[in-house]
């Protein structure tokens, strides 16, 4: 009688040991997930001034958790406005092409068109400045074999391909490979190959939180949100940037993506600003920042054929999650980080 006693109080206590541990892991859970969504200029604060064994796992469980729960749109706020136009569907700019307002953009941009985006190339800096495309829900093709890279001969001073060889830097996609093969086919895949559509990029970047994100796009943000609108680009705040080692090609300090879809009357806008030396399994959410902020960093004006009414406010917000997913792709959201 006294051990069956002994062992149901045993069982009492490791029930009530596990119901406690399981509050205090959600306890920290939302803490953690608290933390990783203030700005992230407070969040460098806090590496600096904290203790790494306090900051390291809040952001080791705060990423992954809020990852998740902003996914589902449990936690966090995107930047969405009313706008009574209607979207510019099939189009390959939404509001207009960036123009150039000041340094750093350089005073020589060339817009090239290749039919399905659209390239804003420097022949001084060689490489794109900015770059647009769009992304239709529907992906009638299969990217197939990845193509050789080629020069481009419509953009002045461009790149060999093999000028990037044993410099320590990918031959980076400015407009998407994947995207632009699955829904376009394989000619507008080829485009993409061309040197015109490149910039160096480490390859921790290209692998990591730049793929992430364009995978994120034509894979599960198309799903749920319908056709998006994208630019990307990127800048260097120096005029004295790095070149790449043997030729005058300029290496960027960061590379941002501008996302935008419209749901109904409703605009929603996305700015990402990633640095250049980021390391592979950076979470892209950690460097949300506003279009405003980008026009300043780099000279340029996006979206300037939206009106005032919506421009003002929609590149001032500044959103504290990536946009959600559909519930049944939280997983695979989270295999592309991982990948």
């Amino acid at each position: 009688m006294a051990r069956k006693k002994r062992k149901k109080k045993a069982r009492r206590t490791s029930l009530k040991l596990g119901v406690a541990l399981s509050l205090l892991v959600s306890f920290y859970t939302v803490i953690a997930v608290w933390f990783v969504h203030h700005p992230r200029a407070w969040l460098d604060e806090k590496q600096t001034s904290l203790p790494s064994f306090i900051i390291e796992p809040l952001f080791a469980v705060g990423n992954v958790a809020g990852d998740i729960t902003d996914a589902l749109s449990i936690t966090g706020h995107d930047a969405v406005y009313e706008y009574d136009i209607e979207a510019p569907n099939g189009k390959t700019l939404f509001a207009g092409a960036p123009k150039r307002i000041g340094n750093p953009a350089p005073n020589d941009i060339l817009t090239i068109d290749r039919g399905h985006f659209i390239i804003g190339w420097s022949p001084s800096e060689r490489r794109p400045v900015w770059c647009a495309y769009h992304v239709k829900p529907q992906a009638p093709y299969l990217a197939g074999e990845r193509p050789k890279f080629q020069r481009d001969k419509e953009a002045p001073n461009s790149p060999k391909p093999g000028d990037f060889s044993k410099t320590g830097y990918d031959r980076g996609h400015m407009v998407p490979n994947y995207a632009i093969a699955t829904r376009y086919g394989p000619e507008s895949q080829r485009k993409t190959f061309l040197m015109g559509n490149i910039a160096a990029q480490t390859p921790s970047l290209n692998r990591g939180p730049w793929r992430e994100l364009e995978h994120r796009i034509a894979d599960l943000w198309s799903k749920r949100w319908g056709e998006i609108w994208v630019i990307t680009g990127c800048y260097s705040l120096e005029d004295d940037s790095e070149v790449l080692s043997g030729s005058n090609i300029k290496i960027a300090d960061r590379f941002y993506q501008i996302l935008l879809a419209q749901d109904g009357m409703n605009v929603r806008a996305l700015a990402i600003d990633l640095p250049q030396n980021i390391s592979w399994r950076s979470w892209p959410a950690r460097h949300i920042t506003t279009i405003d902020e980008l026009e300043a960093r780099t000279g340029l004006d996006f979206l300037p054929e939206l009106p005032s009414f919506i421009q003002t406010p929609l590149e001032a917000e500044l959103p504290t999650r990536l946009w959600p997913v559909s519930a049944i792709d939280i997983f695979k959201m989270l295999s592309i980080h991982f990948k």
